[in-house]
């Protein structure tokens, strides 16, 4: 096998490649997955002018030369090459084995790239670079001769349309990877540039070379929130650190990435430098993991640099060494070297000599001063500084302090040799990712339920909590300034930041195979999973899940959680479920998801519910379970009045029948499953969804002439039509749909469109006709044949009836029997306790007090409503309550409140699509603006309210916004006076010809009042 560095052969033992010291990475064919990777694309410019003249093998040898340079470029850093194009390559940074510096590991192959062509000397040879970091599916392609890892997606393409835009020995990088990469290189922005097949521009930016900033620079700069806790930590810390006066002390800080293990070391550095020590310290790379010496050249130069700042040193600390030392000192730090001596050393004398001169440079400044020698990331170290830094641990030298970091799977073997002292660093507990919440977001108790979302998605890992913070501000979710930011909007999803993609990624990559397995199947499951379902569904010998589940538990993906109640696990996060399950290519997920259907259904033990199996059963497409199931699921939440969620049920349930063959059956289902979810479309508010969906069941009733169906679709409709459209279009198609269905003699849709019919006359103002059309209905559901509509309970359409029937007679005055219909309402509610029914009743009694002059006793009925509908999302409701709440407040005289209350009325409603609603809250909102000083507005409220009235049929509400005009309209002059006269005239004859009798007698009071004063025009 060879290295996928440097190519060198090694053997099938071997741990790292023994020439560049490179870990060996053993892993199966790659399976399909879902990855974040940075992608880097690479070609000679007009290659094609170079070889055309050219015979075969000549046009081969003139562009090996820069293809090999990309290749070595692209090993050297850890990327695969995963196609060869000709004149140049695709190679890939992040897979099959994930690492969360991909994308600055590929900004330092594409620099080193174009350096080894450039070092070519070949003037024609110009290479051109693009980088794009993003997700891809990476998959393996066989052949007769050779298998390739391909790469698919837009990510490729992106980064092949940077290629194409770069100039001449350039590399051209898009914002994602420039985010992920900013700080370790350094760029310039280039503006948006236009590139084919993106619609938009997008921004490019030009990678100009490497930054001189360590890792922890980096990571320091992008810090945004204060040092927490660590109270244990630092207490070990500092019971070494007073152990130094007799012995040398080693501490190993071990945690997985974004942990805090930089954080506390400096921390802790910086306070012993403050009490006299000094601090010599180092990080291993991962780009310069195949350089030998470089985490010791690192070293060696921090020594030099400290030495050279101390003022009371004046000699250089290599002029005690033996010569033979010097030189090796020299070796490493890379300076030119002329010693024959040096020259005949065996590799091994050098080493050792290296070895030695290291040693005694460290024990001299240990004897001068206290000394922490802290070196960062050991899982980076290369081969040959690793022999070194394991000397260096287990020096024998009083007052030095040797602070190592690593990550688990880089544990050093030699660790236990030199008696190190392993602190393993564990996530903050709560309070203190609290703390840092409120050092970013500030202290404000308003964002409280966000900060303990945060701290249950990243489980207190310090890093993702900053990381997912400084997404929602970069996203604009979080408004503001760091320690003072504020929510714009509710936050629906936290997602997983792409700079901590590769962190998670690179922790799965740890687990076997049959171990992913087992986690994808958790994943799938949802944040807990119940061990007894992954038992039947990954179908494993009881010993091989145990010793899976305890490796992952180890490994802290997916833990057990103690409870009497069920054996359940769960995602020690939700990111490392989300990366787990976006891992997976469809088909993967199809099939688990399939495999968990199964196993619910066949045995009911399980106890899942239908929105549980719908769940599977759509990420499994399987289209005939999902609508079954989620038919299911939203009659189930239509039974708990969750109408919201059983409207969502329903277009699930609606979609998933369609990707089934078109038959009649199927066509009968998709018809009767959206007249079934009307009431769902209707209490939610969604009305022209409501309205769509009864068009569509038209139109497919139509197409199979079924007349039954298409009766009922227009039944639909046409009640849909009453909140939607005109008064005129609702009358008529109702008027229409009756025919229809006195013809075709189904009782129950014909009591739906009767029904319909009442709502349409009422809007209308036609109330006398209102209320026969209430009663015709009301009389036949009381009857021992009662037929409601198909898939509506008989108790709620009564109810419904016996609401706007208690409506229509307070609007014509006859309180008695309206009071005696709203008793009926009120006992229906009671019985059946459902909250849609018991809001209806509340709209129905606040109304009835309103109209016998008792605002106060209206504004606590109908405040209860509002309320109960609020909570409930019965959003039909809401802008008619919040407009007669309204209307109660004005006639207390509470004018503030119930512009207020009004002014959310017309909002909600304009949202909804509720026309008359709208015109209702406009009309008494001009009124409160009217009663707290500014009747110009008023009046021109009003003015626009009436127009749309008449226009659009509306004459009840025509009635009343004329009466208003009247009363708001001063009677400074004699144009106002007749148009004051003119609206109340105008008033009273329509509330006459509808039977609004109240509304008719005020009107005429005013008129003759107005008469009284003798302000009669001739």
């Amino acid at each position: 096998m060879h290295c996928l560095t440097c190519q060198s052969t090694i053997d099938s033992d071997d741990g790292r490649c023994p020439k560049c010291g490179a870990m060996v990475h053993r892993r199966e064919d790659p399976e399909s997955e879902r990855r974040f990777v940075t992608i880097l694309r690479a070609d000679v410019i007009d290659s094609t002018g170079l070889v055309a003249e050219l015979e075969p093998e000549e046009a081969v040898s003139r562009l090996e030369p820069a293809l090999a340079a990309m290749r070595g470029a692209v090993r050297q850093f850890g990327g695969i090459v995963s196609k060869e194009l000709g004149d140049g390559l695709a190679a890939v940074f992040g897979a099959p084995i994930a690492d969360d510096n991909h994308a600055p590991l590929a900004c330092h192959a594409a620099i080193e790239l174009v350096r080894r062509v450039v070092g070519l000397g070949d003037p024609r040879l110009q290479v051109r670079v693009g980088l794009h970091s993003g997700h891809v599916v990476t998959y393996m392609v066989a052949s007769e001769f050779s298998k390739v890892y391909e790469i698919g997606g837009v990510a490729q393409h992106l980064a092949a349309r940077l290629e194409s835009a770069a100039e001449a020995n350039q590399i051209f990088v898009s914002e994602a990877c420039q985010k992920l990469a900013e700080g370790h290189v350094r760029f310039d922005f280039l503006g948006r540039k236009a590139l084919r097949g993106f619609n938009e521009p997008l921004p490019v930016y030009r990678l100009l070379g490497a930054s001189d900033l360590s890792s922890w620079r980096v990571r320091r700069a992008r810090s945004v929130s204060r040092f927490v806790d660590r109270t244990t930590e630092r207490a070990l810390l500092w019971r070494a650190a007073e152990k130094v006066a007799t012995s040398r002390q080693t501490v190993l800080l071990m945690g997985d990435a974004g942990i805090g293990k930089s954080r506390l070391a400096h921390e802790f550095a910086q306070d012993l430098r403050a009490g006299g020590w000094r601090l010599i310290d180092t990080e291993c790379s991962p780009n310069l993991q195949g350089a030998p010496y470089s985490a010791l050249k690192r070293l060696l130069l921090s020594v030099f640099d400290a030495a050279a700042r101390d003022q009371t040193r004046t000699v250089d600390p290599r002029d005690a060494l033996p010569v033979v030392q010097q030189r090796a000192i020299d070796a490493v730090l890379d300076l030119p070297i002329s010693d024959p001596q040096w020259d005949e050393l065996e590799p091994h004398a050098r080493g050792r000599a290296i070895a030695d001169a290291s040693c005694a440079i460290v024990e001299s400044i240990a004897r001068r001063q206290r000394t922490v020698l802290l070196i960062e990331d050991l899982h980076w170290i290369d081969r040959a500084s690793d022999t070194i830094v394991a000397t260096l641990s287990g020096l024998q030298s009083p007052d030095l302090l040797v602070l190592l970091t690593t990550r688990p799977n880089g544990m050093p073997v030699w660790i236990s040799s030199c008696h190190a002292e392993i602190v393993a660093m564990r996530p903050l507990d709560d309070d203190s990712g609290l703390a840092m919440l409120a050092e970013m977001l500030g202290p404000a108790t308003s964002n409280a339920d966000l900060k303990n979302r945060i701290i249950s998605h990243t489980a207190n890992v310090p890093l993702f909590i900053e990381e997912v913070c400084r997404n929602l501000k970069d996203s604009g979710l979080l408004l503001g300034q760091w320690g003072d930011l504020s929510l714009a909007r509710p936050v629906d999803e936290l997602g997983i930041p792409s700079s901590i993609q590769g962190v998670i990624a690179a922790r799965l990559d740890r687990v076997s195979r049959q171990e992913r397995s087992l986690l994808q199947i958790a994943a799938a499951l949802g944040s807990r999973a119940n061990q007894a379902m992954l038992r039947k569904v990954a179908a494993l010998p009881e010993d091989v899940l145990q010793d899976c589940l305890a490796a992952l538990d180890r490994a802290e993906l997916l833990v057990k959680i103690d409870s009497e109640l069920e054996d359940s696990l769960e995602f020690r996060h939700e990111m490392v479920r989300q990366v787990t399950y976006d891992s997976m290519v469809e088909k993967v997920r199809e099939s688990i998801h399939a495999s968990i259907l199964a196993a619910l259904e066949s045995d009911q033990a399980w106890a899942d519910g239908p929105d549980t199996l719908c769940y599977h059963a759509t990420r499994a497409k399987d289209w005939r379970k999902a609508f079954r199931h989620g038919r299911e699921a939203a009659q189930k939440c239509l039974a708990r009045s969750a109408f919201t969620d059983a409207a969502n049920y329903f277009v699930i349930a609606m979609n998933s029948l369609d990707k089934t063959d078109l038959t009649r059956s199927r066509e009968a289902n998709a018809i009767d499953l959206r007249l079934e979810a009307r009431l769902a479309f209707m209490a939610s508010g969604q009305v022209s969804d409501w309205l769509d969906h009864g068009k569509e069941a038209e139109r497919r009733a139509s197409a199979i002439d079924d007349i039954e169906r298409k009766v009922a679709a227009m039944t639909v409709a046409a009640a849909a039509q009453n909140f939607y459209g005109t008064p005129a279009e609702a009358v008529a198609i109702s008027e229409d749909v009756i025919v229809l269905a006195k013809e075709w003699g189904n009782l129950g849709w014909l009591n739906a469109a009767e029904y319909g019919l009442g709502q349409a006359y009422f809007l209308a103002g036609r109330y006398q006709g209102a209320e026969q059309a209430f009663a015709r209905v009301r009389t036949q559901l009381q009857g021992p044949d009662a037929r409601p509509p198909i898939g509506t309970p008989p108790k709620y359409t009564l109810l419904l009836c016996c609401m706007m029937k208690s409506l229509t007679h307070t609007v014509m005055g006859e309180l008695d029997v309206a009071e005696q219909l709203q008793r009926e309402a009120a006992a229906i509610a009671e019985e059946t306790g459902r909250p849609y029914d018991r809001v209806a009743a509340a709209y129905s009694g606040g109304w009835l007090k309103l109209g016998q002059n008792d605002p106060a006793a209206a504004a606590s009925i109908l405040e209860d409503g509002f309320v109960l509908a609020q909570k409930h999302g019965i959003r039909l409701f809401v802008p008619v309550l919040a407009c007669h709440l309204g209307m109660a407040y004005l006639e207390q005289g509470l004018f503030d409140r119930a512009r207020g209350m009004l002014t959310e009325a017309r909002e909600e409603a304009k949202a909804v699509g509720y026309t008359s609603a709208v015109l209702r809250s406009s009309i008494y909102l001009a009124l409160a603006t009217y009663r707290l000083g500014d009747a110009r507005a008023a009046q021109n409220m009003l003015r626009e309210a009436r127009n749309t009235a008449r226009q659009q049929g509306f004459s009840g509400l025509e009635a009343e916004a004329l009466f208003s005009e009247a009363v708001v309209t001063p009677a400074f002059s004699t144009e106002s006076r007749a148009a004051m006269l003119a609206s109340l005239r105008a008033a009273i004859a329509i509330a006459s010809e509808s039977g609004a009798l109240p509304l008719r007698h005020k009107a005429e009071a005013m008129l003759g009042e107005m008469l009284a004063q003798g302000d009669e025009l001739t």
